[in-house]
């Protein structure tokens, strides 16, 4: 990723030589190079060495969390050459609420070679409409891929150590500061554990989660909030046979809810998510559905829940010399609330623009990096979520209409199967097709002329 600014020189070019600026390795606090530190007698100056071994404990960037989107960021920048610490509260591997659907998009956010390690591979969807008119459709070609994520985020980790990233397990970040005694000078951010050790870095990127403390420095603003509640049932083989390359996906009974059977080899996934606020709900639909598929009698390995966030439009991706990405950074789908593939792009990006950040030496380059990762950002990302917004409220107030389009509308199908495998996106869908833009066209009016009624109403 380059900047806009046409004269801006890659980062590779633009990292000055060592020994060739005031804060690189190699030089003293002054700017003076080894040479001119040292004493007649060839011995280095006190305080060269000083200024050497200070720097030395300044890291590049420092990345907190090291799900999808903390390892994405801590590659990009190690295999950019950085000096890269990963921070993890947890010791790895950790489980995680998630469906673990790998589309089109994630796959091909991964690292050079990685290796999957898929569950499953999707080649059938059943639908249905609260347990209603289900539908099986199927394709050739593999949909997308099941993973647990353990293993998944894992093995991130272990390409960004690769890559040269250090990792550190059972760090609990309390706080970042950009100003005070803790920071040396304007080029520092400091990274404050919450055993009060404190850590000090060039850049920092925040890949905390949905609960991001690096997101509230920021100052994250959040437009929605769910409710996603899910158990990993272990099943005998003669079910988890009936279930292999087959997921479902049932349009829940409150508005914008759904749920998900996602196979695993001899465990299922199964979830349901809706809006924070119903919780009582959730819980009941998620009981009624795990019923309705004959599982009840089968005891979850783990049961769990989760607040998915999405950030408003105005929502910032930066503060000085800190970045967020991925659930940090509110950055999700917000009608499928698929994150994964949200968190390796926009942490690939925070990786590479954190590069630049660290070698910004004064605030105007430091924000101006800052700007160009939240254009990157917003011109790619952000396009999806204004998209994924209008067809969430498509789906609150019309689930029933889209069940019957995908399921029996062929060419709906075949958008759906060309998104998930990623040869296409929505967001092209209904750029390039009339008729995909005139109905969702249709379809926003029909929203506004109800919210209008409904407060002439409320008058």
């Amino acid at each position: 990723m380059s900047s806009e600014n046409s004269s801006e020189k890659p980062a590779d070019e633009r990292r000055e030589q060592p020994g060739t600026g005031p804060d690189e390795p190699g030089t003293g606090p002054d700017g003076t190079t080894p040479e001119e530190a040292r004493s007649p007698e060839g011995a280095r100056s006190p305080e060269a060495d000083r200024g050497a071994e200070a720097e030395r404990d300044v890291w590049d960037v420092i990345v907190v969390g090291a799900g999808p989107a903390g390892a994405s960021a801590a590659y990009a920048a190690a295999v950019a050459g950085r000096r890269v610490l990963l921070l993890e509260k947890a010791e790895l591997p950790r489980y995680k609420t998630c469906g673990g659907g790998i589309i089109g998009p994630s796959r091909d956010s991964l690292p050079p070679g990685f290796e999957l390690p898929l569950r499953d591979r999707v080649h059938a969807v059943t639908f249905s409409l609260d347990g209603k008119y289900a539908r099986t459709r199927r394709s050739k070609q593999m949909l997308f891929g099941l993973i647990n994520r353990p293993e998944f985020d894992q093995g991130l980790v272990e390409a960004a150590q690769k890559a040269g990233a250090e990792l550190r397990t059972g760090a609990t970040v309390s706080r970042v500061e950009q100003h005070g005694p803790a920071v040396p000078d304007r080029r520092t951010a400091a990274v404050v554990l919450s055993e009060g050790e404190t850590l000090l870095a060039h850049a920092v990127v925040g890949a905390d989660g949905s609960a991001s403390r690096i997101g509230a420095h920021v100052g994250v603003k959040l437009d929605q909030v769910d409710l996603g509640l899910e158990a990993e049932i272990p099943v005998p083989e003669t079910v988890a046979e009936d279930w292999a390359g087959r997921v479902l996906i049932d349009w829940g009974p409150m508005p914008g809810s759904y749920g998900w059977v996602f196979p695993k080899g001899d465990t299922l996934t199964v979830g349901v998510i809706s809006a924070r606020g119903e919780g009582a709900a959730t819980k009941r639909y998620l009981e009624d559905f795990i019923a309705r598929l004959g599982l009840a009698g089968f005891e979850p390995s783990i049961s769990s829940g989760h607040l998915t966030r999405c950030r408003s439009d105005d929502s910032p991706l930066s503060r000085g010399r800190v970045l967020v990405c991925g659930d940090a950074a509110g950055l999700l789908e917000p009608w499928t609330r698929e994150g994964i593939s949200f968190a390796l792009r926009s942490g690939r990006l925070a990786g590479e623009w954190a590069v630049r950040v660290a070698e910004a030496h004064d605030a105007v380059d430091t924000r101006r990096q800052a700007l160009n990762y939240a254009f990157a950002v917003r011109a790619g990302l952000g396009v999806e979520m204004s998209l994924g917004r209008r067809m969430l409220s498509v789906f609150e107030r019309r689930p029933g209409l889209l069940h019957a389009v995908l399921t029996g509308f062929r060419p709906a199908w075949n958008a759906f199967a060309k998104i998930t495998r990623g040869s296409t996106s929505l967001t092209e869908i209904v750029r390039t097709h009339p008729l995909a833009r005139r109905a969702l066209s249709t379809l926003d009016r029909e929203e506004k002329q109800g919210v209008r009624e409904g407060a002439a109403e409320s008058a």
